[in-house]
């Protein structure tokens, strides 16, 4: 009885272990290979190691072009080199400005000092070569007039201002940080006729309502100001005067008034501090409640009572963008490329964003390095890339990717980005049809605070913040971690929405908050106290990313899961036509009000007649043939997965040289409507909020704008992707 009690348990922890072994892509042999190489690869990684490059990259500024931007990329460079890679620079010549002249001035009163003070508990943030604070893209200008507050400065803003007869037309505006994208707030207000644009912190959201300020705590104090680019990066990112091609030395160039993704007005980023005075001279209604920030004074709509002066000159010139990048060959499959990147330049010293996924990165390249010394070989290519000029623009990457994209699409399986990084839990959005293999990576590495899985902590936390015990339940019940998408503002976007390759975007965020962003204060001393202090979570980026690379690397067959995919878009449909029904319903509703308004304005004399329009009515659209096209992809990615385990050795790798492509078969030939250079019909950033995605942004955009007939157009081309995926997954079979 014994005897049998010791067999059935052995064979049930056999059958465990053997199950604990299996990773998509690999057989229960080489998967077992997979992990001892995976327990390798950890071994060689060091927190401390971490800190210590976080510390010396971030020991001095280095924006793209400065004589610290070109340290930076030489001794990424040379590191490379002496852990046994294939390293070299690759250089671009971009636009790139800079301030020469920046006043911001109530006219006959107060003048902002748009300056950043110094900290004696900050070693860096004395250095007198870092870039002051300004907006990247911003035009040249020198305008006089009337200030308005437009909230966030987004769509709904203005309308918000419409009802209360505020036009800020020849009006300088002020506009919050938050909420979307800061390029999005002087895009918006350029568009409605504004002739400049101020964007300040507010303490409610980001300041002391959160907690201690800098230095004492972790969060915004009244001086510190978020630098940062306004380009309209979801027209195009990357070097504004050449679209489409690399922007070599020879490029063609366009004129920078051509440019479709460069603002007409002046804009400037200020502290709470500058800002409150200029607050303070606003007149008119007070702001709705929701407007309202956290200085202590009344928050009016405007416009003001004195006129504001905003004049801002730069220098338009043209600096080297150099990127990083190394390779390994791969001995089985040297054309298929695992392609890992994190950029190098920062605003300032830049020790959160970007150094510390930097330094994360160049800690799975020397931990390869080692084991390539040590006598191993990945199967697949990996190239490691430290991009430049990330903050303007994306540029370094776009320039790369635009420059070779035809081998890119030919070659790369997937792009692994990361940037900024600090405690909490996994951020992981990309490709769905890799989100099975990124949920298998995270059940496989602990948690440096917990001690659980990162898995086991994501899923805690989004049970937590679950509204209801049933959606508690489900995801308790979950056995996928559920991967985001991707909209934009890291180096993963030419990759992903431009050339249509798979990509990931990895990171530790949630628990590392505070005001640093992009202001001097980004520095070693801030993060060591307050983002990462034991560098634990770099080494746990570092685990991350490594093992995703690596099992691509090192698969039998290319973990491809359409069965994820097909369940991701299907969501998107069933959200969109949702939100079709919702909009429907809401027009009919307002516009029964209106007409009940515009009675009573026909019918009282004493009021004036100012009718309110309806809203044209919402048509019905035709959501069949995307549904019937995701029906048909249900279909072949059941049977591909079904199939594969009985596929020949022979026949697996005539699908790996191919499968990979999958992602391209998404893409938009014409792409986007009036931004081109977006090409996946899947992800864009949205026009009106830059960093956020936008999923099946084609037809949602149309509908969100009321353009019924761009909307069905869109569902038609949408259809014909997944219908061209479909019919390339087949042809596997």
């Amino acid at each position: 009885m014994l005897k049998r009690i010791f067999l059935i348990s052995f064979f049930y922890v056999l059958s465990f272990w053997i199950k604990a072994q299996q990773i998509s892509g690999f057989s229960n042999e080489t998967a077992s290979m997979q992990k001892q190489l995976e327990q390798k690869f950890d071994a060689q990684l060091s927190a401390s190691n971490i800190g210590e490059t976080i510390k010396l990259l971030s020991s001095k500024p280095h924006h793209v072009g400065s004589v610290g931007g070109k340290e930076v990329a030489d001794i990424v460079l040379k590191r490379f080199k002496s852990w046994g890679w294939d390293a070299k620079l690759v250089s671009y010549q971009i636009l790139f400005p800079t301030p020469k002249t920046r006043t911001l001035e109530i006219v006959g009163g107060f003048r902002a000092s748009l300056k950043e003070p110094a900290l004696k508990e900050d070693a860096t943030s004395h250095q007198t070569d870092q870039l002051p604070t300004y907006n990247c893209w911003s035009a040249d200008g020198n305008v006089t007039a009337e200030l308005v507050f437009v909230n966030y400065g987004l769509p709904e803003d203005y309308e918000t201002l419409e009802k209360y007869g505020i036009d800020v037309k020849g009006k300088i505006v002020i506009a919050k940080y938050g909420r979307s994208w800061r390029g999005i707030k002087p895009k918006v207000a350029q568009e409605k006729g504004a002739v400049g644009c101020i964007i300040y912190s507010d303490p409610k959201d980001d300041g002391y309502i959160a907690g201690d300020v800098y230095p004492k705590g972790a969060y915004k104090n009244e001086f510190g100001v978020q630098r940062g680019s306004v380009m309209d990066m979801p027209v195009y990112p990357g070097d504004p005067l050449t679209p489409f091609v690399g922007a070599t030395e020879n490029a063609k160039r366009i004129d920078r008034k051509d440019a479709l993704n460069l603002l007409k007005i002046p804009v400037i980023p200020i502290s709470y501090s500058d800002a409150k005075p200029f607050l303070q001279s606003l007149e008119g209604a007070a702001a709705p409640s929701e407007w309202a920030g956290a200085l202590p004074i009344t928050y009016h709509m405007g416009p003001s009572k004195t006129l504001v002066h905003l004049q801002l000159e730069f220098n338009w010139e043209t600096k080297t963008a150099s990127n990083v990048i190394a390779k390994i060959t791969g001995s089985l499959y040297p054309d298929q490329w695992i392609i890992r990147g994190n950029h190098h330049d920062a605003w300032v010293n830049g020790a959160n964003d970007p150094i510390s996924g930097l330094a994360a990165l160049m800690e799975e390249a020397k931990a390869i390095g080692t084991l390539v010394k040590e006598g191993w070989q990945p199967k697949r290519t990996l190239i490691y890339c430290a991009w430049d000029a990330e903050e303007p623009g994306l540029i370094g990457s776009t320039e790369w990717v635009e420059e070779n994209k035809l081998e890119l699409q030919e070659k790369v399986v997937v792009y692994i980005n990361s940037d900024g990084n600090g405690r909490g839990f996994l951020h992981a959005a990309g490709s769905h049809a890799l989100e099975n293999t990124v949920s298998e990576v995270s059940k496989d590495i602990k948690d440096p605070q917990t001690g659980v899985t990162i898995f086991e902590r994501s899923i805690a936390r989004s049970s937590a913040l679950a509204s209801n015990t049933k959606t508690k339940k489900e995801i308790f019940s979950q056995k996928t971690l559920r991967i985001g998408a991707l909209g934009s503002g890291s180096d993963y976007s030419p990759f992903i929405q431009h050339a249509c390759i798979s990509s990931l975007d990895i990171g530790y965020t949630g628990e590392n908050e505070g005001g640093e962003y992009h202001s001097i204060y980004d520095s070693y001393d801030h993060y060591s106290r307050f983002k990462d202090p034991k560098f634990e979570y770099g080494r746990a980026l570092s685990q991350t990313a490594g093992h995703i690379a690596l099992r691509i690397a090192q698969a039998d067959y290319l973990p491809f899961d359409f069965k994820s995919l097909h369940k991701t878009v299907q969501e998107y449909v069933t959200e969109l036509t949702s939100f079709c029904d919702q909009m429907r319903e809401n027009t009919l509703i307002e516009n029964e009000l209106i007409t009940k308004k515009v009675y009573e304005l026909a019918t009282d004399p004493t009021k004036k007649l100012q009718y309110p329009k309806t809203k044209t009515e919402v048509p019905y659209l035709d959501f069949s043939p995307i549904q019937n096209a995701l029906n048909t992809l249900y279909a072949v990615a059941n049977k591909l997965s079904e199939q594969r385990s009985s596929f020949s050795p022979q026949k697996i790798e005539e699908i790996n040289a191919i499968i990979y492509k999958s992602e391209q078969q998404l893409l938009l030939e014409n792409g986007l409507p009036r931004r081109s250079w977006y090409k996946h019909s899947l992800y864009a950033p949205g026009f009106y909020t830059g960093y956020g995605v936008k999923t099946l942004p084609g037809i949602r955009e149309a509908l969100e704008q009321r353009n019924w007939k761009e909307a069905q157009e869109q569902i038609t081309a949408a259809t014909q992707s997944i219908n061209k995926l479909s019919n390339f997954l087949e042809k596997l079979l």
